[in-house]
Order: structure tokens, then C-alpha cells, then sequence
């Protein structure tokens, strides 16, 4: 099951560097996309909206305000099973897009999910 995580930073102190590694310990194959440069959990950033296959999941971590640029290309170039948007990145806008195209929305934390088994 491969997850991408929108919002991939090497900064060590943010929940999307906490998700890649809890997600790789876990098991899961991460796909790391997001501005900055450099690798997480083993994994490179990947910049803009790269061409990526069989994505699961779409774990969020940009702020709605920056996440319209990535609209089209998460719903009908990644087209993922699900998206979930960690806390501070819900947008009814992309969680409705989504939806018309069969994805899944939900407004969880990764974290949580991995930690209590429900991911």
C-alpha cells in the first residue's frame, strides 16, 4: 500500500516528517512530495506534481491555502483510493472535487490511524 504525503519536509520537528517514518516503520511505501529539497525516511522529496503510480493514499500536509494548485492533478493524475486531511489542511473544496471522482475523503490525524491500528 503506498501513501503519498503532500507536504514531505526534512524538517524533523513536523507531523509530515513524524508520518513518513512512522508510515515506513510501519510497513507502508511512501511517495514524498513537496517544495523542499532533500530525502525523508529514506525517500526524496519529490518537487511539483511529479507523475507517481498506484497510490493508496494521499495524507495531507498543506494548508488549504496552498493546496489548489495540486486539485487536478490529485484527482485525475493520482486518482489515490483515499485522501485524508490531517488537522489544518480540511478544504470542503478538494474533499467535494474528490468525491464527485469516487475518492474518499477523511478528516483524521496519520498519526493517530498508525498509532491506534486504523490506518
Amino acid at each position: 500500500m503506498k501513501t503519498l504525503i503532500l507536504g514531505a519536509t526534512p524538517n524533523t520537528k513536523r507531523y509530515a516528517y513524524l508520518a513518513a517514518n512512522r508510515l515506513v516503520k510501519s510497513g507502508h511505501e511512501i511517495v514524498n512530495v513537496g517544495i523542499k529539497q532533500g530525502e525523508v525516511a529514506g525517500e526524496p522529496i519529490l518537487n511539483g506534481t511529479p507523475e507517481v503510480e498506484n497510490v493508496d493514499t494521499v495524507t495531507l500536509y498543506v494548508g488549504t491555502r496552498n493546496q489548489e494548485p495540486y486539485y487536478d492533478w490529485l484527482v485525475n493524475d493520482v486518482k489515490p483510493r483515499r485522501i485524508i486531511f490531517n488537522p489544518g489542511t480540511e478544504n470542503a473544496e478538494l474533499s467535494m472535487l474528490a468525491r464527485k471522482a469516487g475518492i474518499e475523503t477523511e478528516v483524521a490525524c496519520t498519526l493517530v490511524m498508525l498509532s491506534s491500528g486504523h490506518y
